[in-house]
Formats: C-alpha cells, sequence, structure tokens
C-alpha cells in the first residue's frame, strides 16, 4: 500500500485554498471588525506543501532547501492553525494530520503530537495512513517512548513495506531493540537497513558497526572479531567509527578468553587501544581500557598515567578511580587507595565494587569495623553479584569484632582514617583538576620514561594547602555525612533529596570559571566578557544562598551519604530529558538482567557531545534510553549509538562465574589482578546528586540549560499520560516500572493531562471526544487495567471482529465479491495496482493491523485461578478411538486435556523410545543441548538466587545420543548418592527431603546447572522406522500424518511441526513458556520412567502474557521466558497445572500457552497437529500476520498451505471455506498486480515449475512467506542455488530489479482454476475420527 500522506496532503491543500477564499468573502462582510490579519497561502504555496509529509523528516531534500522551507512550514502552521481556530476545531481531520507533519520538520515535538493526537481522535481509519503512522513514531522515538514507538513503526511496515522511509524505520527499530536488549531482533532490523541502497540517518559504517556489536554482546564473538576487522577494511572510514571499532575490539581481546592465549590477546588488545586513540586522542574510555590493559601485564606506570589521562578526557568516572584504588592498593599504598576509593563511591553511592574494594582494604589494615560498612554499603547496591558470599563475610568479622576486648581496639593505632573521616577529607587535586593531571602525567613521563615494573611505587597524592576547600572537582567537595552513618537506612530510597535550583551555575560553567580565573591576565577580550558574566552569576548564587540560610532553608542530606551539594555532581554529561507530551515515559530497559553478567552490555558512542544519558536514580538497575539529541536524530548522530545502559562512562562489572565478558564496560578487575576482590557491577548510574533532580514535573536536571523541547513542555504544562499510543495501557507507576514511578510524584496520583502548546491562540489543545481524556489517573497498582479513555489509539478490536468483517461475503468494501469467477477477480485488479490494499496481508483489507487482544472480561474471581484440568482415563483401544474424545480435546473451552493411561490402552511399546533403545539405534544422533539452572518448578530465580524474574537464561551447545545418555545416566547414580548420604547424616523422610523448607533454602544459594536435551529429529523414516510405525496406532485425530491434519497438506516436512521431535531430560530440564508456531496444537506423551510436571494458560490470555513478557524486556515470540506465577494471580491469568506420568499423552489446544519441568528421569516425543476446524485455522492465520507485525518468521506457510488445502480437501464448514476463499483471492490479487506491475516495468517473468515436495519460499532478508512469483539475485540463480527475495526486498536493494530475475512458480490459469473449482462441499454426517 502506498503512502497516502501525499494524496491526502493535496485535498487538505485544496480545501485550505477554498477555505480560504471563503474567508475573504466574509472578511469583505465584516470589513468594520477589528481583526488581524491571518497569513494566506498561494497556489504555489499550496501546491508545494502538498508534497510534504513525515516522510521528509531527515530526508537529505529537506536540509538542501532548509531556510526557505522552513519558512514556507512557519507560515502554513500559522495559516493552519488560524483556520482551524476560526472552524473552532470543526475541520476535516487532514488538517490536523498535515499540522502534526509540519510541526514535526519544524521539530516542533509537543504541537506535532498533539496534532497527530486530534488527527486519530477523529479518523477512525487513520492506521491507512502511513505518513501518519511515521510522524507519530517519529515524535514518540524523540521522547524516547520506545514501546509505542515500535509499535508505529511496526505498524508502517505492515500496510505499507515498501515505504520511501522503511531504512530510516528499520534503523530505529534495530537501535530500539537493542537497548530494550532484544539483539535478535535488533540484528534483523540492523541487516534490513543494511541492504536497502536509499538515504538513512546513519551511515553503512556505523550500521556494520552496530552489526558487529550485537555478535559481541550476544557472545558471538568469532563474528564480532570477524565484522569489526571487516569494518576496518574499509576505505574512507570516519575517525569516530575507526575509534570506535578499534576500541571495542581490543577491549574484547582483552577480556575474551577464547581468542586466544594472554600473551597474545593483552598485546593485540594494547595495540588496537593505541590506534583508537590515534584516531580520537580524547576518548577518556580508550584511555581507561588501555590502563586496564597495562595494569594486567604489570605496566604500573604506564597503567596510572592512562588512568590520569582517561580523568582528564571524561571528567569524573567511578570506574577509573576504582580501577586507579587497585593499582594503589597493589602497590601497597593505602592511603592512596583510599582515596581513590573515596573518590569512586562520592562519585558512584551504588559502585559495588568500589564498597567492596574499600572494605578489603580496611580489612588488610586490621579496621574490621570500618570494613564491616563497606561490606554492608556493597550489599545494598543492586550492583552486588555475590551478596551471600559477603553477608558470610560481615558475620565472620562481626563475630571477631565482638571478641576484641575494647580497650585493646582503641589502643591500636589506625593505618587509616576511618570511613567517616575519609569521607569529609578533601581529594588532593593533582588527579582531578586537568591541570594538575597533564602536568603531573607530563613529569611521570619525563622522571621515568618506559618504566613498567610493578615493584616501583605511584607518585603519591599531593595535598597543597591552599587547594584543601578547592570545590571545583566533585571529587574534592567534603561530605558533611558518610554513607557509614546511616547504614540502617534505605540504600536506593532518595526522597528527601531536594532538586538543585535553576540559579545555581553548572558544573561545566564553575569549572570554565576557575580556567578563566586562573589565565586572567592572558584572556582575550571576548573571554573576559564571559568571565564577568561567570564571576556575576556565582554572586547571583550566594546571594541566593545567603537569602535561603536567612530564611531557614536547610539542604536535606542524602538517605546514605552525604548532603547534597551546591551543584549536582557530574557523573557523566547531564541527562536532558523532557517529560513526555501527551505520551507515556519510555519503557524502562535491561530490568531483567542478573547483576554481574550484564547481559544487555555498554553501546559506545561515536560522537561523545551529543550523547544520550541515563536519568535513574543509584538503586536502578532498569534504565531509559534516549537515543535522540535535543536537535533531533538527523543533527546528533552520536544520540543513535546509545545501548542498554546509555552511558558513555562505563562502569565495572564482572561475569557472575568470574569468566570476563565482551561488553564495553567490565570490571576494574581482571583475572592477571587477583590482589583485590572486585565485584561486578551494572553499567554506570547516576550519582545521588544528579539523579535526585529528575522529578516528576521536569525531566531536566538542574544545572543543565533546558533544551528547546524541555522548556517548551514545561512551559504548556505538559506531563506523560494523554497520547495516542498503540498499546492499551500506559505503564503504571509501579515497583516494575521503577523509571516511571521514579518520574511520578505519587503512585495513583493524579498527573497534568494537558495538550503541548495549548494556548489561546492554538486550537489543538482541546481535548476530542475519543483521545486520552484529561485527568486520567494513573493506575498505581500496576495492573495494567485502564478505562476506554486512556486506552491506546490503536483501538482495541477483538480479533473475532476483523475476521467476522472478513467472512462477510459480499458485502466489503472492496469492489471485488469474495464468491466472483477469476476472470473477474483478475479483470478488477487491472485497475487496483496497489489502490489501498496491503502487499501481503490475507486478512480482510478494512481490518487494522493485528493488535494483542485485551483479557477476558469480566476478571476471574481468586478461587477460579486454579482450574483442574480436564483428564480423561482410557481402559481399552474402543475408548481412544471413541468420537467424542476428538472433540473434547479440540473444544475451544478446553485449553489442555491430560489423556490417562494411553499407552496402556493401546499397547504402545514406549521401550522404542527409551534412551537404552535409542543408543543402540542411533548413538552419533546430533543433540541441542541447553544447560540450565535447577530450580523449584513454580519459580525461576536469576543465577545469584536473589531476585525472582522471568527471564529464562540458558545456553546452547551440542553433543550425541550416547554421550547424553551417559550424562544422564551420571545425573541419576549422582542423585542415588546425595539421597543416600542425606539419609545417612539426617534421618528424613523424603517428604521432609522435598519440604518447603528445603526448597526455600535451595533458592537462597547458587543453583546447580543442568543440561537438557532438546529438538531432537526423528523423521528419518529410515533410521526411526520402528519408532515412527508403533505411532501410528494413535488415533487419527493426534497422528503424525492424517487426511484431517492441516499440516498433512502443507506438502513438506517442517522440522518439529509435522515430524516427531524427541527430548531427553533430567530433573530440573525446563521448556520455556511459549505457544506453538501459529497456534497449532501439540501432542506430547511422556516415555518416563519420570514424571514431568506442566502448566497451562488459555489462548484468550496470550496478550496478557505478551505484555508481562514486553515489560520485563523479553520477546514474547522469540524469548526465553518462564512467567512468574504471582504476576499471573495478581493479573487474574487462570493457569491449569498437572503431573504427565509415564504413558500420559497431553494435548494442547488451539493456542494454549503453556511451558513445563521435569521432576524425573525421563524422555518425552512430541510433534504438532491442524485440526480441520475454522477456528485453528483463524488462530494460525492471526498468528501468521501478527508475526508479519513483529517481523517474525511464520514456520507455517499459510497462503502455500491454503492453496493446498483448496487442491486437496472438500471443506463443509461454511466458515473454514470462507476464510480459505478470502485468502486465495486475496493471493490472487497480489499475484496478477504484481506481474502487471513487471510487465509494465519491462520485467519479464522465467517459468520454474515447482517441484514434488518442494518447501514453500520465505524472503532471505525478511522472511515473509513469499508465494509464486519469486525474486531471485542473478547470482544465485547463475548458480542454481536460487537466493529467493519478496518484491519490497528486492525493490530496496535495487528500484528497477536490475541484478533480479524473476521466477514464476503457477501459471496463472492453473490458479484461477484451483479458486473457481474450490466451492462449498455438502455438510456430511460426522463420523468416527
Amino acid at each position: 500500500m502506498k503512502s497516502c500522506g501525499v494524496s491526502l496532503s493535496v485535498a487538505a491543500a485544496r480545501r485550505l485554498s477554498a477555505a480560504a477564499d471563503e474567508e475573504k468573502k466574509m472578511a469583505a462582510g465584516k470589513a468594520s471588525e477589528p481583526e488581524e490579519d491571518a497569513p494566506r497561502l498561494s497556489a504555489q504555496e499550496s501546491d508545494a506543501l502538498a508534497r510534504v509529509d513525515s516522510s521528509l523528516f531527515g530526508d537529505q531534500r529537506l536540509q538542501e532547501d532548509g531556510a526557505s522551507m522552513k519558512a514556507l512550514l512557519v507560515k502554513a502552521v500559522r495559516c493552519y492553525e488560524a483556520l482551524i481556530l476560526k472552524a473552532e476545531g470543526k475541520v476535516d481531520p487532514e488538517f490536523f494530520c498535515q499540522l502534526g507533519h509540519f510541526n514535526l520538520l519544524l521539530e516542533e515535538y509537543p504541537k506535532a503530537l498533539s496534532a497527530y493526537q486530534r488527527y486519530y481522535s477523529l479518523q477512525s481509519d487513520y492506521w491507512k495512513n502511513a505518513a501518519f503512522l511515521y510522524g507519530l513514531g517519529m515524535v514518540y522515538f524523540h521522547y524516547s517512548a520506545f514501546q509505542w514507538a515500535i509499535k508505529a513503526f511496526q505498524e508502517v511496515l505492515y500496510i505499507d513495506p515498501g515505504f520511501s522511509r522503511a531504512k530510516e524505520i528499520h534503523l530505529r527499530l534495530g537501535l530500539m531493540f537493542k537497548v530494550n536488549t532484544d539483539y535478535e531482533s535488533s540484528l534483523k532490523h540492523f541487516q534490513l537497513a543494511l541492504i536497502d541502497s536509499s538515504h538513512c540517518t546513519l551511515s553503512k559504517a556505523e550500521i556494520q558497526f552496530h552489526i558487529a556489536h550485537l555478535y559481541e554482546i550476544q557472545k558471538r564473538y568469532r563474528a564480532a572479531k570477524e565484522a569489526y576487522e571487516s569494518l576496518l577494511q574499509t576505505e574512507d572510514l570516519p575517525a569516530q567509527v575507526k575509534a570506535a571499532t578499534f576500541q571495542q575490539l581490543g577491549w574484547m581481546h582483552h577480556t575474551v578468553e577464547q581468542l586466544g592465549d594472554k600473551a597474545n590477546k593483552d598485546s593485540y588488545a594494547i595495540q588496537c587501544l593505541q590506534k583508537s586513540l590515534e584516531a580520537d586522542p580524547n576518548s577518556g574510555q580508550s584511555w581507561y581500557f588501555l590502563g586496564r590493559c597495562y595494569s594486567s601485564i604489570g605496566k604500573v606506570q604506564d597503567a596510572f598515567i592512562s588512568y590520569r589521562q582517561s580523568i582528564d578526557k571524561s571528567e569524573a568516572s567511578a570506574d577509573t578511580w576504582c580501577s586507579i584504588g587497585v593499582l594503589y592498593q597493589q602497590q601497597n599504598q593505602p592511603m592512596d587507595a583510599l582515596q581513590a576509593y573515596i573518590c569512586a563511591v562520592q562519585l558512584d553511592h551504588s559502585h559495588a565494587a568500589a564498597w567492596m574494594d574499600l572494605g578489603t582494604l580496611y580489612e588488610s589494615c586490621n579496621q574490621p569495623q570500618d570494613a564491616i560498612k563497606c561490606y554492608i554499603n556493597a550489599t545494598r547496591s543492586k550492583a552486588c553479584s555475590n551478596t551471600p558470599a559477603l553477608a558470610a563475610r560481615i558475620k565472620y568479622l562481626q563475630a571477631q569484632f565482638c571478641n576484641l576486648q575494647h580497650n585493646s581496639l582503641q589502643s591500636k593505632s589506625k593505618l587509616l582514617p576511618s570511613i567517616e573521616e575519609a569521607w569529609s577529607l578533601p581529594i588532593p587535586a593533582e588527579l582531578t583538576s586537568r591541570q594538575g593531571v597533564q602536568s603531573t602525567g607530563q613529569q611521570a613521563c619525563k622522571a621515568q620514561p618506559g618504566s613498567s615494573g610493578s615493584g616501583q611505587s605511584l607518585p603519591p597524592h599531593v595535598s597543597p594547602l591552599d587547594q584543601a576547600d578547592d570545590q571545583s572537582s566533585p571529587a574534592k567537595r567534603k561530605r558533611t555525612a558518610s554513607p557509614a552513618k546511616s547504614s540502617a537506612e534505605s540504600w536506593t530510597h532518595s526522597s528527601a533529596q531536594p532538586q538543585t535550583p535553576n540559579w545555581y551555575p553548572s558544573p561545566q560553567k564553575l569549572q570554565l570559571l576557575e580556567q578563566l580565573r586562573a589565565n586572567r591576565t592572558s584572556l582575550k577580550p571576548l573571554q573576559l566578557q564571559m568571565l564577568e558574566q561567570l564571576e556575576a552569576q556565582l554572586s547571583d548564587m550566594h546571594q541566593q544562598q545567603m537569602r535561603q540560610n536567612s530564611s531557614g532553608q536547610i539542604r536535606a542530606s542524602l538517605p546514605n551519604g552525604p548532603s547534597l551539594p551546591a551543584h549536582p555532581v557530574p557523573r557523566a554529561p547531564s541527562c536532558s530529558a523532557p517529560p513526555l507530551a501527551n505520551g507515556p515515559l519510555p519503557p524502562s530497559v535491561g530490568n531483567n538482567h542478573t547483576p554481574g553478567t550484564r547481559a544487555n552490555g555498554d553501546v559506545p558512542y561515536l560522537h561523545p557531545n551529543t550523547l544520550p544519558h541515563n536519568c535513574t536514580s543509584p538503586g536502578d538497575t532498569r534504565k531509559s534510553q534516549h537515543l535522540t539529541s535535543a536537535q533531533g536524530l538527523q543533527k546528533g548522530l552520536g544520540s543513535l549509538w546509545a545501548g542498554p545502559n546509555g552511558d558513555r562512562t562505563l562502569s565495572s562489572s564482572a561475569s557472575a562465574d568470574g569468566g570476563p565478558h565482551n561488553q564495553v564496560g567490565l570490571s576494574a578487575t581482571t583475572p592477571s589482578e587477583p590482589a583485590v576482590n572486585h565485584l561486578s557491577s551494572p553499567s554506570s548510574t547516576s550519582s545521588p546528586a544528579s539523579s535526585s533532580s529528575q522529578t516528576a514535573t521536569s525531566g531536566a536536571p538542574h544545572g543543565t540549560a533546558p533544551t528547546k523541547e524541555s522548556a517548551a513542555l514545561q512551559g504548556n504544562g505538559s506531563t506523560a499520560a494523554n497520547h495516542p499510543s498503540p498499546d492499551r495501557s500506559p505503564p503504571a507507576a509501579s515497583a516494575d516500572n521503577p523509571q516511571l514511578s521514579k518520574r511520578s510524584p505519587a503512585a495513583g496520583s493524579r498527573a497534568n493531562h494537558v495538550h503541548p502548546g495549548s494556548s489561546a491562540s492554538s486550537p489543538t489543545s482541546s481535548p476530542s471526544p475519543r483521545c486520552a481524556v484529561p485527568a486520567a489517573v494513573v493506575n498505581g497498582s500496576g495492573g495494567g487495567a485502564c478505562s476506554e479513555d486512556s486506552r491506546s489509539p490503536l483501538k482495541l478490536e477483538p480479533p473475532e471482529l476483523c475476521i467476522r468483517a472478513a467472512l462477510k461475503p459480499s458485502h466489503s468494501s472492496s469492489t471485488v465479491s469474495i464468491y466472483p469467477t477469476s476472470a473477474d477477480v483478475l479483470k478488477a485488479c487491472r485497475n487496483l495496482g496497489k489502490n489501498g490494499l496491503s502487499s501481503s496481508s490475507i486478512l480482510l483489507n478494512k481490518c487494522p493491523p493485528p493488535r494483542l487482544p485485551p483479557p477476558p472480561s469480566p476478571p476471574l474471581a481468586k478461587d477460579k485461578l486454579n482450574p483442574p484440568t480436564p483428564s480423561i482415563y482410557l481402559e481399552n483401544k474402543r475408548d481412544a478411538f471413541f468420537p467424542p474424545l476428538h472433540q473434547f480435546c479440540t473444544n475451544p473451552s478446553n485449553p489442555v486435556t491430560v489423556i490417562r493411561g494411553l499407552a496402556g490402552a493401546l499397547k504402545l511399546d514406549l521401550g522404542l523410545f527409551s534412551t537404552k533403545t535409542l543408543v543402540e539405534a542411533n548413538p552419533e544422533h546430533l543433540v541441542e543441548v541447553r544447560t540450565q539452572l535447577c530450580q523449584p518448578a513454580d519459580e525461576n530465580w536469576d543465577a545469584s538466587g536473589q531476585r525472582k524474574q522471568w527471564r529464562c537464561e540458558s545456553s546452547r551447545s551440542y553433543t550425541t545420543i550416547a554421550k547424553y545418555a551417559q550424562y544422564q545416566a551420571a545425573s541419576f547414580q549422582e542423585s542415588l548418592r546425595e539421597e543416600n548420604e542425606k539419609k545417612g547424616q539426617k534421618e528424613l523422610s523424603d517428604s521432609e527431603m522435598t519440604s518447603s523448607e528445603t526448597v526455600s533454602r535451595r533458592h537462597k544459594g547458587p543453583f546447580k546447572q543442568v543440561k537438557f536435551g532438546t529438538n531432537i529429529d526423528v523423521s528419518d523414516e529410515k533410521k526411526w522406522k520402528l519408532q515412527l510405525q508403533e505411532l501410528s496406532k494413535l488415533p487419527a485425530f493426534a497422528r503424525v500424518v492424517s487426511a484431517g491434519n492441516l499440516l498433512s497438506h502443507v506438502g513438506h516436512s517442517i522440522l518439529g511441526m509435522n515430524t516427531v521431535q524427541l527430548f531427553m531430560k533430567v530433573p530440573g530440564s525446563r521448556t520455556p513458556g511459549h505457544q506453538e508456531h501459529n497456534n497449532f496444537c501439540a501432542v506430547n506423551i511422556n516415555i518416563g520412567p519420570g514424571d514431568c510436571e506442566w502448566f497451562a494458560v488459555p489462548e484468550p490470555y496470550w496478550g496478557v502474557m505478551s505484555e508481562f513478557c514486553e515489560k520485563n524486556n523479553i520477546n514474547f515470540l522469540k524469548g526465553s521466558w518462564w512467567p512468574n506465577l504471582e504476576d499471573l494471580y495478581e493479573a487474574s491469568v487462570p493457569v491449569y497445572r498437572f503431573i504427565q506420568r509415564p504413558g500420559d499423552l497431553v494435548w494442547l489446544n488451539t493456542g494454549t500457552v503453556h511451558w513445563g519441568q521435569a521432576i524425573g528421569w525421563c524422555n518425552n516425543i512430541w510433534w504438532n497437529v491442524g485440526p480441520l476446524t475454522a477456528y485453528q485455522y483463524k488462530l494460525a492465520v492471526e498468528r501468521y500476520e501478527w508475526n508479519k507485525l513483529q517481523s517474525v518468521k511464520s514456520m507455517v506457510p499459510m497462503v502455500h498451505l491454503s492453496w493446498n488445502m483448496a487442491r486437496n480437501i472438500k471443506v463443509s464448514d461454511h466458515k473454514l471455506f470462507e476464510m480459505i476463499k478470502f485468502c486465495l483471492l486475496r493471493t490472487l490479487k497480489q499475484c496478477q498486480t504484481v506481474k502487471e506491475a513487471l510487465v509494465a516495468a519491462g520485467k519479464e517473468t522465467i517459468w520454474h515449475r515447482r517441484s514434488r515436495d518442494e518447501p514453500a519460499h520465505y524472503c532471505s532478508i525478511c522472511e515473509v512467506e513469499v508465494f509464486n512469483l519469486l525474486f531471485v539475485t542473478s547470482d544465485s540463480y547463475s548458480r542454481k542455488s536460487f537466493v529467493v527475495q519478496c518484491q519490497d526486498c528486492a525493490r530496496k536493494a535495487s528500484s528497477d530489479l536490475d541484478g533480479f530475475v524473476v521466477l514464476q512458480q503457477y501459471r496463472m490459469e492453473d490458479l484461477m482454476q484451483v479458486y473457481d473449482q474450490f466451492s462449498l462441499a455438502p455438510a456430511l454426517h460426522s463420523s468416527a475420527s
């Protein structure tokens, strides 16, 4: 479907001209009335504006003619606003859409959002307007409202895959998914952007860098290394990309063991980092990494100099100070180490590594009381990954401290000041002021050229008296209270933090003032003028402070540390994040990652001057990422390099298992630095002082000049709730969304719902009837429930409504009826082109893009959330083949059915699938292995056992059946041995051993790992003949192959769906939550000897499950997740829970969400089944369309399947017939349209008959199904490899299809014959299955 923005804008421009003429006539009759002259657009200007829509945002054409276009847009906005005001808002909705486009191009984001909102509220079929959705997505992206931006962009690609700015959409989707830690989706969209030859915001080299970094984050180190090195071979590589690539490559070699031996890795890492600094000498991060590398090989002086350079280049960094402390401690300079650690924890109060190292330092100096305080502060940080070990250490030190005599303790002289004294000591200027850093660095280089011995002491801290009270550096400020003094207080709550008034100069200004004062004699006139202005500001600040002191205003102290300084501590460049206008706050990022493992990683920035920044409180590990600069993405490309943590200054972190990670920021300790314990920490968080300034009403920190947008938003009083969001409801202010909770005044409090840009002259400020109403109450419960008024712009209609519309036989708005002959269809198609039709949707044109279904209403009572699982007991073969059994299992009201005793009733030989038989049959057969944590079945904890989570983590490897069988047997023997040892130690019964007390004790410590043998393909009839023959004993509805199974009509194998798969398990082996591909049914038989525990949720609740996954930053379709039952019960989601014993068959009905875990040692067999029902086909098609919206491949090719069904099956179900017939109609129209477009372009098709058992084809780029007309690259065609693409991807690579060959697999006459002959068969009496 082509974007209708141009045609709509033409219509709007014409209406505007007509309205202007009418206005002249009215003005003539009212000449006596005083009236301000409203601007009028000439016919030429109206024609120019008719070609303007949101797709020009960031386009080169707009930039080339910037001044004149801006003037025209400003005039157009004034004209439109005057006209709308005069008409009292009663104008065509397209006026608001165009007004939104104009304001977007002028970067007036609040006004653009307000205008788009009015258009949405007035235009019922707004979703047909791709330019509107694109503009709305860009506004959401600007405000970092990624959840809604993603939905808007996905809908653009769904309704118009050939949209002119599709590359820009893929780029931004890639960035947002990367921030949300959905790396597979991010990689796919970056690759889609890379193959597109059109223009977008980032260069090809920058996109390639993102792809390489994604490989690195995913621990695909070899692929990342190849991608980085390939990128470095690019000619004319921009300096920033080159510097970042060398930086990543060097650090990856330093931290990843798989890339070679240590000596070669470190040498290569240092070379890369030096080349990075050649390309960008001002990169503080590269200097820091270089220092880490030097430290690991014992070059202490070089490491120290590099750290000081890092401080010079990147301002204050807790990581760098922590590493300097490590260096001093290794050189036995405890006082200097103490001061460095104090610097680190003052800059980042939640820096667990620094607190841990500081505790270790105090402990080594026999000061256990101070060590205990430091360890306690470390455990309070969410970054702490080994809290149990620390807790044990604290308990040991406390016991040791109590046993010591108080007098003897006092008589001992302290080597170090106490933590309270150290907190208040001034930190000398040698390593904090830029001049000091430069001078001492030069002196060190001159005094000891090439020095690198680890036995040399480092230059000590020198504290000149005249600098004792210098407050120019944050690390040198005196603190009035230390964290130790308030150790009993909560670490993360900062409610007492006051806002820094806007009359305080920023830290940057204070630093500039100090430098100008130091060089007053040599300043130029302009610099002298700047100095006078800064001194005047400083004088104003002192006067304001005196007024406050005289009025009794006292600064509140931080709950666990020093009082708030006069201006915020500059941890990193300040975050300027305006609150959203009529839109929600961005979803929080990275909340599901185990502290220490840092699965999300840090993403390097190529443009440090335009960084997005975090606005999180110290206690938050979930971060909101701002990807755009204040001037829009096209003016601040550096903002695109944001990653999940969004901070240029990267933090200390190490993997939980002690292994290094390859992310940008890692622990300040490497395996080569064993002397000091370094705790892992998440990405650097804002210091309390800087984060405290983020409030519910102003996103910009004090001391930072607000951006244009933030000023506009604050001036208009707009906040974050009134929005046309593509989701049902905004996230509630709850503990599940700390970012929102932090911004909200209080959970459940009211927010100001005012349209941005509201003023007397702007009619767009008035709320519309269907708009999110003002004064909507933010739901503080986190339950997600909301009123109709506060629901998303993507109006939620149950999917049944779309299908019903699709099933109306002849009253569709389409010019083609559902029952015409094929000749009439093709005749009508010749005039359609792509007139409003999606290129590939097989739903009715009038249906909007698919949406998540709302939860069933009314909610179930609490006593109905654990329904009994339907179970049927079979006694003989006749029971198994009894027709009502089939009807019961496929009844939509039964999400899951357990058929007990099936194997005995049918005399199935389950021994054919036992481990012993499998090893004898095919010992070398491939097995995919998932290494998981063994946990209680109804719980899911992070690796440390401290926090429940949804993310179900596992690693993949491969082995053989024989080797896994050995592991399975060894696991059983080990369990027997442990059981006997426990019985010998404690005379406990089996029931006591599995008591809740034992379970609760287990999840407080680390879990042991188990290996799950999964996805074992047993489809080869030559290898598994006996096993497959045995399954033919099953009743027809449950067989792998049968005439009534939709999947048997696909015509080729889909591994794991219409073929059998085997699973080999030990206790604790988990199958994470999911729905079956395309919502098909599933059959699972437990071979035994152990049991399995299952959980299942009915299909109508899948939207709720998807929202839970989204809240936890997990991809519902492709991610690995294990639901928290408490969350489900709180959301009134019913959960079926049951045990599957050996010989039991579990039938999972259409669309049922399920997950399960092995209780004992067992094997299972599994396959999918598609009942020949309208309900099954409908849900399969709905998931097919949802997958397309989400850019996920549908494993079942529904178009191909529908044509095969029309050829092979007589359908008597009227609903099923109509849906299949409509699919045929839609694809027939599409084939004709594409073919005529090829003829018009002079592109011939080549006949390529489909071969027997040939699989359905998918686009190799975007993975949508490609039917009949295959676009194949000329190279692959000449090699007979046939790399297929869809038409949209082919045209993105080459608009005129040069380099492509189009293959045709079906003649139109044959398709027409199938279409005409497919008719409704007479209903038959039900017969036995």
